[in-house]
C-alpha cells in the first residue's frame, strides 16, 4: 500500500484516482529494524508551506533536491530553487523537459518596493540618503536610471554622495537588469535552479526577494495585464538555508509566500540547518515538516514550541540518528510518520570533500558511501 502525505484521506469513489494524481515518489516507511516498509509519496496537487530540517551532512538539502526531482517531472507545477550553495546544478540531467540552470541570475531594479532599496542597501528610510534612494526606486524602473535620479536630485551633497556610492555597490553585483527574470519565465520550465553561489549575500536575498514576490504576484492575479491570464503552472519556490534569506531583504518576501501564498496557489519549501535562526511562523505555518537528525537546544527547542497538539511525545523523541531517515509530521491528516528518504536520481552536490576519502580513492579504495547524508565507513 502507498501513503500520500500532505493530503487528506478522501473518501469517496474517487479515491484511488485521486492518491494517483500528481504525487512524488518521497521515500518508504522505516521500521523499528531500519528495513524499508510500504513506499510513501507526498501530495503535490495541492499549494503546500513545507520545512526541511537536519543539522549538517544528514540530509536536508538531500530531501529538497528529491522533491525538487519529484516536482520536475509533476505536470502543472513549476519549481524554482534558490541555490546558495551550488549544489543543485545536476537537476540538469534528470531529462524531463526543459530543466534551467541559471547562474548569476538577475532582476530588474523595479522587482524591488522602493523600502526594500533602502533595507537592501543598508539605510534608513528617513536618512537624506534613505529618502534619496526611496524617491529614485519609485519614480524610475532601472538601477541606471535611478543612479540619474540621484546625480539630478536637488538635495545636498553628502546625501547625493552617500546615495551614489550605495547605488555603485548594488550596480557591481550584476544581478540588476531591466530583462532580468520575470514569473512568466520562471513558469516556463519544468523546473528553474538559481544559481546564487557566486553572488554576496545581500544579492542573492535581492534576487530571492524578487522572485518570491514575483511568483506571488503572478498567482494573486497582481502583474502586469498578461501576468493576470490563467496559469499553465503553479510555483514551488525552494530555498535551502533559508535562514540566510530569512535574516535579509528577502524576508518580507517568504513570509508573504509561506503564510499568503497557499490560497492564490504558490507553495513554499525552506530547507535550514538551523530551524532555531527561523522566525516562528516559518515552523508553525509549515503543513508539511521533514525533519532529520538535529542536535542544537535553540533548534530542538524551535520545533517543540511550534509542536502540533496532535503530537503526543516531544519531536526530539523521535529525531532519527541516521542519515537519510527522517520524521515526517503531516498536518493534512495530523499525523507522524518514520520515512527513509529515497536515493535522488540526479548526483547530490552537497557533501564536503573529505580527506579520508582522497586518501582511499589514491590508494585504489574507496569506503561504502550513502548518498543521502554522511559517508559509512567499510565493514
Amino acid at each position: 500500500m502507498t501513503e500520500v502525505l500532505g493530503r487528506k484521506r478522501a473518501d469517496d469513489g474517487d479515491a484511488t484516482a485521486e492518491r494517483d494524481e500528481a504525487t512524488g515518489h518521497l521515500g518508504a516507511y522505516r521500521a523499528r529494524d531500519g528495513s524499508p516498509g510500504a513506499t510513501v509519496r507526498v501530495d503535490m496537487n495541492r499549494p503546500h508551506a513545507g520545512l526541511v530540517v537536519g543539522k549538517r551532512g544528514y540530509g536536508k538539502s538531500y530531501t529538497l533536491g528529491v522533491l525538487a526531482e519529484e516536482l520536475a517531472r509533476t505536470g502543472g507545477v513549476a519549481p524554482v530553487v534558490a541555490d546558495p550553495m551550488g549544489v543543485f546544478g545536476s537537476l540538469a540531467d534528470l531529462g524531463e523537459g526543459d530543466v534551467s540552470i541559471v547562474t548569476r541570475p538577475r532582476v530588474s531594479a523595479d522587482a524591488l518596493a522602493p523600502r526594500a532599496w533602502c533595507d537592501l542597501l543598508g539605510l534608513a528610510p528617513d536618512s537624506a540618503a534613505g529618502t534619496l534612494v526611496w524617491r529614485a526606486a519609485a519614480e524610475r524602473d532601472s538601477l541606471a536610471g535611478m543612479t540619474e535620479y540621484v546625480a539630478d536630485a536637488e538635495a545636498v551633497r553628502p546625501a547625493r554622495r552617500a546615495a551614489s556610492n550605495h547605488l555603485a555597490l548594488a550596480a557591481s553585483w550584476g544581478v540588476f537588469d531591466a530583462g532580468g527574470l520575470a514569473a512568466g519565465d520562471l513558469l516556463d520550465s519544468a523546473a528553474t535552479v538559481l544559481d546564487l553561489s557566486a553572488l554576496p549575500s545581500e544579492a542573492a536575498n535581492a534576487v530571492v526577494r524578487a522572485v518570491a514576490s514575483g511568483l506571488y504576484d503572478r498567482c494573486a492575479g497582481r502583474g502586469s495585464r498578461s501576468e493576470r491570464e490563467d496559469l499553465d503552472r503553479l510555483p514551488w519556490l525552494l530555498v535551502d538555508e533559508a535562514h540566510a534569506f530569512f535574516d535579509g531583504v528577502a524576508g518580507p518576501a517568504l513570509r508573504t509566500l509561506l503564510t499568503r501564498g497557499r490560497q492564490p496557489g504558490a507553495s513554499f519549501v525552506a530547507a535550514t540547518q538551523r530551524p532555531g535562526a527561523l522566525p516562528p511562523v516559518a515552523v508553525s505555518q509549515a503543513d508539511l515538516l521533514v525533519a532529520h537528525r538535529l542536535t542544537s537546544r535553540a533548534d530542538l527547542d524551535a520545533l517543540a514550541a511550534a509542536r502540533p497538539t496532535y503530537v503526543s511525545s516531544p519531536l526530539a523523541e523521535r529525531l532519527p540518528e541516521r542519515p537519510g531517515d527522517a520524521v515526517v509530521v503531516d498536518d493534512a491528516t495530523e499525523s507522524v510518520h518514520a520515512v527513509r528518504i529515497r536515493e535522488r536520481e540526479t548526483p547530490h552536490g552537497g557533501e564536503s570533500p573529505r580527506a579520508s576519502r582522497v586518501a582511499r580513492d589514491a590508494g585504489g579504495a574507496r569506503g561504502a558511501r550513502d548518498p543521502r547524508g554522511a559517508e559509512c565507513e567499510p565493514e
